[in-house]
């Protein structure tokens, strides 16, 4: 498996703290079956984002781990203004490798002003936008019809493993497996943060979907696509998303009822 979502480096954001806390994250990855690992560090206001500094501890944890799981390096991209001028005139700075690949990262709770119009602005300039986890939030769990337009217009989606056991919450569950039936996830990876309260869990990930849905897409979502994404190259022909149903769960309820429903 390939997890392309992943905060490893230590010291730089919410991950770990320290050297043996990343070694650690990463090991757990590696005993999970995990070949491939992008790092992909906040790139928002709360954190310094430093490309040295994250290639350094990159560096660090390659010697380390002596070759036995390949690392990449990318971004957890948040909306700012700054952030996505400085992108838009640096992407590689930025994108996964360097290549067409951007995850971009969402609040919790809404979604920015003009996200539509900086999306095309990205697939414009040859970005591909990840949109991930948007099964952990509110806006787009009650109006998950928001993704077709940028599912149309060349943005991917990633869900978070831990959402299919229902380690977020029983709302992150039911959306993940809702946009999966309906073919409109092209990738599943971990986000993951530490060995305890958020370690990585995609061999369980990927065992829920080929139960689910068969060894194809848990291939598909887990392996296929995202060695695409890492060695920068178009994704292989995807299947047709199909129009979600008006009973999906969660469609339309106020923040409130949601919040208070989990």
């Amino acid at each position: 498996m390939i997890d392309v979502h992943y905060h490893l480096l230590y010291g730089v954001d919410d991950g770990p703290k320290e050297l043996e806390a990343s070694l650690a994250l990463a090991e757990a990855s590696i005993a999970e079956g995990v070949t491939h690992i992008v790092a992909t560090p906040h790139a928002s206001y709360r954190y310094d984002f430093d490309p040295a500094v994250n290639q350094a501890k990159l560096a660090e944890l390659n010697q380390r781990l002596g070759g036995r799981v390949t690392l990449g390096l990318g971004c957890d991209f948040q909306l700012s203004r700054d952030n996505v001028s400085d992108a838009l005139e640096h992407p590689a700075k930025y994108t996964i490798n360097g290549g067409r690949y951007l995850l971009v990262e969402f609040p919790d709770v809404a979604i920015p002003p003009g996200t539509s119009e900086v999306l095309y602005e990205f697939t414009v300039r040859g970005i591909v936008p990840i949109i991930t986890h948007p099964e952990r939030n509110f806006t787009l769990a009650a109006k998950p019809e928001m993704l077709k337009p940028w599912i149309r217009s060349g943005c991917l989606v990633q869900i978070t493993a831990a959402s299919l056991a229902g380690e977020f919450d029983a709302r992150a569950q039911s959306i993940s497996h809702h946009l999966l039936k309906k073919q409109w996830v092209h990738l599943v990876a971990s986000d993951a943060h530490n060995i305890v309260k958020r370690p990585p869990m995609m061999k369980p990930a990927y065992e829920s979907l080929k139960k689910d849905y068969g060894v194809e897409t848990a291939d598909r979502l887990c392996l296929i696509n995202p060695r695409a994404i890492f060695d920068d190259q178009p994704l292989p022909r995807q299947p047709e998303p199909l129009d979600l149903d008006e009973d999906m769960p969660y469609r339309g309820r106020s923040i409130f009822a949601r919040i208070f429903k989990r």
